[in-house]
């Protein structure tokens, strides 16, 4: 499934969710460290953060190039 990107497009794609994850680890950290915690808005970044995992896990899969059987 590779709908036309070439594997420099998937680079530059995961290094664009990968500084996103990271930015979302120190926008939780911030809020964690708060004086006033927001655990929803805590929780809302955590799952948005997993969902960029989840993205960037796809993606590395579709750079593994597929073995002949």
């Amino acid at each position: 499934m590779n709908d036309g990107r070439t594997p420099a497009d998937i680079a530059r794609q995961l290094a664009d969710l990968r500084q996103q994850h990271r930015d979302l680890d120190l926008a939780i950290d911030g809020l964690a460290h708060a004086p006033i915690h927001d655990e929803l808005a805590i929780t809302r970044l955590k799952k948005r953060k997993l969902q960029l995992k989840d993205c960037i896990a796809r993606l590395e899969s579709a750079l593994i190039p597929d073995e002949p059987a």
